[in-house]
């Protein structure tokens, strides 16, 4: 088992009496497959900040094990609050086989969510940047939350596919009618190396708009 869930079983115990993978589950809001992930190859940046906030064990001696377990009384800062409600952490290829008509995304569904304080739809899910077609905003490694529910407005980022097999992450912009009342867009990256697309010219769906960006700062 990986060090940092063996910290975790036993910061649950010893600070909340909480036993077990199906008890310790129910009480971060994760599935037991989550856990059952974070066994194999450790806990997830968001995992290290929940269990942090709800067994209030140190997220540094989690991934670490430097410190105090407990971060009652050694830190001149509290966690704040991140939401209650989970997103989807989902690949490129689950977005791109997203219909209209999608059920709730269900544990097991992903490997990993982000909580989250945002009012969204049943449908919302969160991709995590790769490449840099994207640069310098959108950096690889970022995550941002998608709402399918929302419509894209001009200079919004979304979510969109061409029929392939994995969707894509572009700045929407809109570029008028065509002559059926179709509204007619182009796909734009802010990287100036890589080409835009336009609806026009390939057919492209709208999956959906972009509600939360999250940047995670990185040393080298």
């Amino acid at each position: 088992m990986n060090p940092q869930m063996q910290r975790l079983y036993q910061a649950a115990k010893d600070l909340k009496g909480i036993t077990g993978q199906a008890a310790l589950a129910r009480a971060l809001g994760s599935s037991s497959q989550t856990l059952h992930n974070w066994e194999l190859r450790g806990i997830s940046k968001q995992g290290l900040v929940l269990a942090q906030r709800i067994i209030g064990c140190s997220a540094s001696w989690l991934e670490t094990g430097a410190g105090a377990m407990s971060i009652a009384g050694t830190s001149n800062v509290a966690p704040a609050p991140v939401g209650g409600r989970s997103i989807p952490l989902i690949s490129y290829v689950q977005a791109g086989a997203w219909t209209d008509v999608v059920d709730n995304y269900q544990p097991g569904d992903a490997d990993e969510f982000l909580l989250t304080d945002l009012e969204l739809s049943s449908s919302a899910f969160a991709l995590e940047i790769k490449g840099d077609s994207m640069l310098p905003e959108f950096k690889p490694g970022d995550r941002v939350i998608i709402d399918p529910s929302i419509s894209p407005q001009p200079g919004d980022y979304v979510v969109a596919k061409n029929g392939e097999e994995e969707a894509t992450f572009k700045k929407y912009r809109p570029r008028g009618v065509n002559e059926r009342g179709d509204v007619v867009f182009e796909l734009v990256p802010l990287n100036e190396d890589y080409p835009s697309m336009r609806s026009d010219v390939t057919p492209i769906r709208i999956v959906g708009t972009m509600v939360e960006h999250r940047k995670y700062r990185r040393r080298t």
